[in-house]
């Protein structure tokens, strides 16, 4: 990773740290009957059913204040001493307002905030009308943890004044890159001038910026609101979360893998709402007229008058675009490649996101097929028990792969952060016979074993899993059971995130039924839960079998690195029966240990996990373009040491079980999808490793079992 790429993260990472709080809002409607109520009945759920015992008190008073302001601005562009002068008189009274309903804080620095935002538009307007001094030696920090808010309005400006003046830099230099590399290759190529390329850093940099304050503009006080909901709620712990009506619906999209509507993604630019992707298998993909980068002018409802959504803030004109299923909509659009304007009718439908789903693929080694399933997250719809979810999809995938006479099962949760608690119980009873997977604990009780109960073993071969550090929540119930019950390897990073919490959904207006408008939802720690060797998965997630080097190695990641998480603990130990499906456990353990040491692809990685390390705690840069040129060409030289860390080359083919033939046969979009998966498989050492791992695992003629 060379210093551009660095700080274009960085300075992205903060953008996002703004607008992923705030994005699709709009400093309106304000609703101060609704903001009272909703206080009311959050602060009474909490207190009585969160997991945790914590007393609304000075201490969580200053938790609640904190939260809020580096909420609002965590890149210290907008507030100063001055401000935070004001807002100190709350510091310590937050709590004594949320007991008698009162909102004052918010309303405070709600009211002042907006007018910074006013602000900022003249800052950086000015600052980027007028080339910057890049002979000027100064620097600056992004760790804006560790930068104090600013003393007065001219340091405040200042604060805006090295951003933007790096964000530049970064430009002018990747721009001076592309340029030599352009002449290398073309002698003929009109070189441009330092001041002309500053010129056109700028004006990207004050696009970029107006796009920003664009989208801010947008914003409504629900949404500001529930920021400072989240605050609240967030001092309880870090997973419980307000969610605001349209968050909670996206939430639940999430969660089923499905939506009703015409199948698109849609993104905002500037005024215009475009189309960004077809969803494949979808209404308007198979209508076959609407098309990436075509632009949506017009929504009709059936044979309705169709209603302009020119200007209108994304998540207002996705609710026209969207419906119930059978139903019309007419979009005006306006066609990408020739420009011409056009209405497109489709019938909406359900519409399934085929990436959240179970997918598998099978590869031979050494004359034996084995079965890769990927598994992206636990889904399930809580509305319709009788619709797929990732047991019932599970079960059928390991069916088919054992109509192709596989050896074994490589199960793929990198990356999987979890979801219903229900499926992953499920899922664990397909490789075992009935008996404890998980147990579970509310608050001041004794912990609940949760069981598989059905008899039947999907799966009886050898299983290798493959965690790394963002297997999270589900995954790590379903890893740690496989573990407990030595029913399977796990391979992977050191440990998994550590998140051993469960969270509900609960509707407010359950709690609030006379109100008649949408109140949102509250996602609710409510228990922890625990291996059934008694141990939580909490902060220390689940530690493999075989730890394999990765570039989180040393990173600062996970639960354990999470402000207000809960403490890890332990219970009595479930009654169990430990499964001795293999001979050789130990020895494949440590055949694969040694063969990981002595790799010398497996050392680079090492090694390039430290220097990523090093870098994270560098985050001072120059403002001076000469000592930048010579950081980032000194990092560009350090980094091509790494180029190929990840780079693998095997001889592994992957190919789409059989039934997949005639869908891909269809959908050329499939296809493509599954060609690219098998490409990036095939470079993929980890999982090149865990196939090692399966080949060698040897299953004992007769099971025999240990109690526990």
């Amino acid at each position: 990773m060379n210093l551009r790429n660095k700080i274009s993260i960085s300075l992205i990472a903060l953008s996002l740290s703004f607008t992923a709080i705030h994005a699709n809002k709009n400093i309106k409607n304000t609703d101060p009957e609704k903001d009272k109520i909703l206080v009311y009945v959050l602060k009474n759920i909490l207190t009585r059913g969160h997991f945790v015992v914590k007393d609304m008190n000075d201490d969580f008073s200053e938790q609640v204040y904190t939260s809020f302001i580096e909420g609002l601005d965590p890149s210290k562009r907008y507030f100063t001493q001055k401000d935070l002068k004001e807002f100190s008189k709350f510091k310590y009274e937050i709590d004594n307002q949320l007991l008698e309903d009162d909102v004052s804080f918010y309303n405070t620095v709600y009211a002042n905030f907006t007018e910074k935002i006013k602000n900022a538009k003249s800052y950086y307007g000015e600052l980027l009308a007028q080339p910057f001094r890049f002979n000027k030696n100064e620097t600056i920090d992004i760790d804006y943890d560790k930068v104090p808010f600013a003393k007065n309005e001219n340091q405040l400006i200042d604060y805006w004044r090295k951003q933007l003046k790096l964000n530049v830099l970064s430009r002018v230099q990747n721009k001076i890159e592309k340029q030599d590399d352009k002449i290398k290759k073309d002698s003929k190529t009109k070189k441009k001038s330092f001041n002309d390329l500053e010129k056109e850093a700028r004006a990207e940099v004050l696009k970029n910026m107006d796009e920003l304050y664009l989208r801010i503009e947008e914003l409504e006080h629900e949404d500001w609101f529930s920021t400072f909901l989240n605050s609240v709620v967030g001092a309880f712990d870090p997973h419980t979360t307000y969610m605001a009506p349209r968050t909670k619906e996206r939430f639940d999209q999430d969660m089923s893998g499905k939506l009703e509507g015409i199948g698109a993604r849609l993104l905002k630019k500037g005024i215009y709402t475009e189309i960004f992707e077809l969803v494949s298998g979808g209404p308007a993909w198979k209508q076959g007229e609407l098309e990436a980068g075509d632009v949506i002018i017009e929504v009709a409802q059936g044979d309705k008058e169709p209603l302009d959504i020119v200007g209108m803030r994304l998540d207002d004109a996705i609710k026209f675009i969207k419906g119930k299923k059978g139903t019309e909509v007419r979009l005006t659009v306006k066609k990408k490649l020739d420009g011409t304007t056009r209405i497109i009718s489709i019938i909406r439908d359900v519409v399934e996101l085929e990436e959240t789903f179970v997918k598998s693929t099978i590869v031979e080694k050494e004359g034996k097929k084995y079965g890769l399933i990927n598994l992206p997250r636990f889904y399930i719809d809580f509305s319709d028990i009788d619709s797929r979810d990732s047991a019932k999809d599970m079960e059928k995938e390991i069916a088919r792969l054992k109509s192709e006479n596989v050896s074994g099962l490589l199960i793929d949760l990198r990356n999987n952060g979890g979801g219903s608690l229900k499926t992953a119980i499920e899922i664990a009873g397909l490789f075992i016979t009935e008996g404890p997977v998980v147990q579970v604990k509310y608050r001041g009780q004794d912990p609940i074993v949760k069981n598989d109960e059905n008899p039947k073993m999907q799966w009886d071969g050898a299983v290798v899993v493959l965690v790394n550090e963002l297997s999270a929540s589900a995954s790590e119930i379903f890893a740690a059971a496989m573990q407990d019950y030595g029913r399977a390897v796990i391979i992977g990073g050191n440990q998994t995130y550590g998140k051993g919490t469960v969270q509900s959904v609960i509707p407010i207006n359950n709690f609030y039924p006379k109100y008649e408008k949408d109140l949102g939802a509250i996602k609710m720690t409510i228990q922890k839960f625990y291996r059934v060797n008694g141990g939580s998965t909490q902060i220390e997630g689940v530690y493999s079998d075989i730890a394999m080097p990765n570039k989180y190695s040393y990173m600062k990641f996970g639960e354990r690195d999470l402000t207000g998480a809960l403490i890890w603990d332990k219970v009595p130990q479930a009654n169990y029966t430990k499964t001795n499906s293999y001979e050789n456990f130990s020895d494949v353990i440590n055949k694969s240990k040694n063969r990981i040491a002595l790799d010398e692809q497996f050392k680079l990685i090492n090694e390039y996990a430290k220097w990523l390390k090093e870098n994270q705690e560098d985050t001072s840069y120059s403002l001076n373009f000469r000592d930048f040129s010579k950081e980032s060409a000194l990092l560009e030289v350090a980094s091509k040491k790494y180029t190929n860390a990840f780079k693998n080359k095997t001889k592994l083919n992957f190919e789409s079980p059989k039934y997949e033939f005639q869908l891909i046969e269809k959908d050329s979009v499939l296809g493509d999808k599954r060609t690219a998966w098998h490409k990036n498989l095939a470079k993929d050492i980890y999982v090149a490793e865990a196939l090692n791992v399966l080949k060698d695992l040897k299953l004992k003629n007769t099971t025999d079992t240990v109690r526990n």
